[in-house]
């Protein structure tokens, strides 16, 4: 018999690590190929691994509720055959080292050793845990950079599940009991600036919690959500521009198309992608507001992927990306924003699904608001807020004079990022919108 090393696979760019939320076989199962044995959760989206061979589970190698960094081992299946050896990573960068190193003149390689015995005699060295206390890789990792004891771990609060000390909880922390903090971990080109020890945690005022109050604990995902749209407000200069549009020219092409288009396509025509069309073009004609800004620097995206804020049956929120949205018709669209948004609510959705976007579209008058003022989904530089579209009494400019009637009329929200975005081209950007929805061309095929 032999063994499988099933790992944790490369779940996209930025994601470092995974809780292992749920085994879904225990020791002793048997599975098949491509079943799913364990689900992960990531600060991106929730999934399954599913194994690469068929077996029997051997070994679990993690708990629920432990973190697990990319290319860990998860699990241990027994096999027929011989066992497929896989190196750990520490060998393989092991290798890859020696590797580069063929060219090198024995000096240089002496030298090099010398500098990386140094780092680590003067290395902090934090374990796993204290025997009451689990902390993840990626504290450690944090912990040794900064210098921080065992000792100074234990002082600091974690908001994880009992209490575990989450990435997020020591980097506040740092930021807190040092003032001039620059955390490594998100701007490595910067050099660490610590004005005292961290060796103190700063008192924090606690809510007054009433014998008849409900005290509820937030799910991981509200935890994700409360750190995502925090740190939007702290990063960017958030400022807004409204217009109001009127869109029954709209509105009445869609009532006569949806019946034949449902019948050819066998998709449901919502407002959703007429909306994405209109903002599509105006990211054509307004490049700067698809971009993103690096230190000092603007990229402007060649691609347009469109995130569209998607609300999930817990009242939580993600935003799938429709990825080349600007090289869809409107059939593609609709299918695009059919298929993401049922996957969504399933909790379906991959993690390179909701990844890479440069602009979102949030329809908040799916709940009835008449307007709102939408948070930057970082590190985007704008988001479009529309309104519930209404029946509204207006002034009609005829050749033959002006007379009130009944329109259908809706608020456009856009907020973007004033560090790189001025008033004039947020307004135009958004009136330019509102122009392609109030001439909506009955034309557009489908």
């Amino acid at each position: 018999m032999g063994q499988h090393q099933l790992k944790l696979p490369k779940m996209g760019e930025s994601v470092a690590e995974a809780t292992v939320t749920k085994w879904l076989k225990e020791v002793g199962d048997i599975i098949a190929l491509d079943d799913p044995v364990v689900e992960i959760a990531t600060d991106k989206v929730d999934t399954d691994v599913t194994s690469e061979v068929q077996g029997v589970l051997k070994e679990q190698c993690f708990k629920e509720n432990e973190v697990v960094q990319i290319g860990d081992v998860l699990a241990v299946i027994e096999i027929e055959g011989e066992t497929i050896e896989v190196k750990p990573i520490e060998e393989v960068k092991e290798e890859e080292s020696l590797e580069s190193t063929k060219d090198t003149t024995p000096e240089e390689v002496a030298a090099v050793i010398e500098e990386d015995l140094k780092t680590i005699e003067n290395t902090v060295q934090v374990p796993f845990s204290n025997g009451d206390r689990f902390y993840s890789p990626l504290v450690r990792n944090i912990a040794k950079e900064e210098g921080l004891s065992l000792a100074d771990l234990d002082q600091i609060p974690g908001t994880g599940k009992d209490q575990r000390l989450t990435k997020n909880d020591l980097l506040n922390y740092l930021k807190t009991a040092t003032p001039g903090y620059t955390s490594q971990a998100s701007n490595s080109n910067q050099p660490t600036q610590l004005s005292s020890s961290p060796s103190k945690i700063v008192e924090t005022a606690q809510p007054s919690v009433g014998g008849s109050d409900q005290i509820l604990e937030m799910s991981r995902m509200e935890k994700l959500i409360a750190t995502h749209m925090k740190s939007s407000l702290e990063t960017s200069a958030h400022v807004q521009s409204f217009i109001e549009v009127d869109v029954t020219h709209l509105w009445d092409w869609r009532e006569q198309v949806k019946e034949p288009f449902f019948k050819r396509e066998n998709e449901k025509l919502t407002f959703t992608p007429l909306f994405m069309t209109s903002i599509i073009k105006a990211l054509r004609d307004y490049p700067a507001l698809n971009s993103s800004v690096d230190g000092d620097k603007i990229i402007i995206k060649k691609d347009i992927n469109l995130g569209m804020a998607t609300a999930l049956p817990d009242g939580n929120l993600i935003v799938p990306v429709i990825k080349n949205a600007d090289h869809l018709n409107l059939v593609g669209l609709t299918k695009a924003v059919n298929d993401l948004a049922n996957r969504a609510r399933k909790n379906n959705l991959k993690p390179e699904e909701i990844q890479n976007g440069t602009y979102t579209f949030t329809n908040i008058g799916n709940f009835g608001s008449v307007m709102g003022t939408p948070i930057i989904n970082q590190p985007q530089v704008g988001i479009l807020a529309i309104g519930v579209i209404r029946k509204m009494p207006a002034v009609i400019e005829t050749p033959k004079g002006d007379f009130i009637g009944i329109r259908r009329k809706v608020i456009l929200s856009h907020s973007y990022d004033h560090r790189i975005i001025n008033g004039a081209t947020g307004g135009l950007f958004v009136k330019r919108v509102a122009e392609y929805l109030e001439n909506w061309d009955e034309t557009l095929p489908f």
